[in-house]
């Protein structure tokens, strides 16, 4: 059995983009259908991608482009309105801040002077030297969600989209987490947990798991070094196949294609002891299940 037959990547940073990337989403959706994949989402860290993901789909019918929004400043941060016009566009999945974000913001530029910038850190010191307003964002105000977080839950409530956490704090997660559940969120994402600025711990991964979140495992956070293969194994098994969803997060000039991103990690987690079945609810049945795809 092939286990990436029919599966999606949800999340992809293709180009055209303001970052470097390794391909195109022309280049990928050729992939995608040579691979007998599903399809994938296109995530961009500054624009909506809906627009895109329509038109991918209309030159590559068997590639089933997604659609997202990043709430970064480009979008008007945590913009309820941004959100609204994404899904009347077709977007499907609402990411949290990224490069923006407080948090990461924090980890970007606090002690790290001898330490090389990521690329879209570069951009925020760009925008700040030409005068153009970037402020960071946070969804907390006192310790509480901020209204336009709330009303941004409501959209993705009614819309039925999927609420990906990104780039927050520990705080902020599980602070948005726990109010989208009240709130009638049903499709929750819990953004590359092993990642290091956003490291949960098993402990917490289970506690998020009980809103229904799925925790997000990507492929590029180990092959590019941030984190040992082992980590991401070990909470795999610990939280079960059921809570976790496989992504590659890859678009990085260095890195692989995400077909192939994809394929090097089943196998690895099948050199590991998990199934072939477990491997594919990690990469087929869970993002269908996001997508409301039968």
């Amino acid at each position: 059995m092939d286990v990436l037959e029919g599966a999606y990547d949800l999340h992809v940073h293709s180009g055209p983009d303001l970052l470097p990337r390794k391909f195109d989403d022309m280049d990928l959706a050729q992939r995608i259908v040579a691979a007998k994949m599903g399809g994938y989402a296109i995530k961009s860290h500054y624009f909506c991608t809906a627009e895109r993901a329509a038109l991918i789909r209309k030159l590559y019918p068997a590639c089933d482009a997604v659609g997202t929004v990043t709430l970064n400043n480009a979008v008007g941060g945590i913009n309820p309105n941004a959100v609204e016009m994404a899904a009347r566009a077709g977007a499907k999945l609402v990411w949290l801040p990224t490069a923006d974000s407080e948090w990461e913001r924090r980890e970007f530029f606090g002690g790290r002077e001898s330490k090389k910038l990521p690329y879209m850190a570069l951009i925020v010191s760009q925008l700040e030297d030409e005068g153009v307003r970037s402020p960071p964002i946070s969804i907390l105000k006192d310790g509480k969600l901020t209204e336009s977080m709330r009303d941004v839950l409501d959209v993705i409530a009614k819309k039925e989209m999927i609420l990906a956490t990104s780039h927050i704090s520990h705080q902020e997660c599980f602070a948005v987490i726990k109010e989208a559940h009240a709130r009638g969120v049903k499709r929750i994402v819990v953004t590359h947990v092993e990642f290091p600025t956003t490291a949960y711990s098993i402990d917490e991964q289970r506690e998020l798991a009980k809103y229904g979140a799925l925790m997000e495992h990507c492929f590029a956070t180990w092959a590019s070094g941030k984190v040992d293969l082992a980590v991401a194994i070990e909470q795999i098994k610990a939280l079960g196949h059921e809570r976790v969803l496989l992504s590659s997060d890859l678009g990085q000039p260095g890195l692989p294609f995400p077909d192939e991103g994809l394929a090097i990690y089943a196998q690895k987690l099948l050199d590991a002891g998990l199934s072939e079945g477990a491997v594919q609810t990690m990469c087929f049945t869970n993002p269908r299940a996001l997508l409301g795809i039968q």
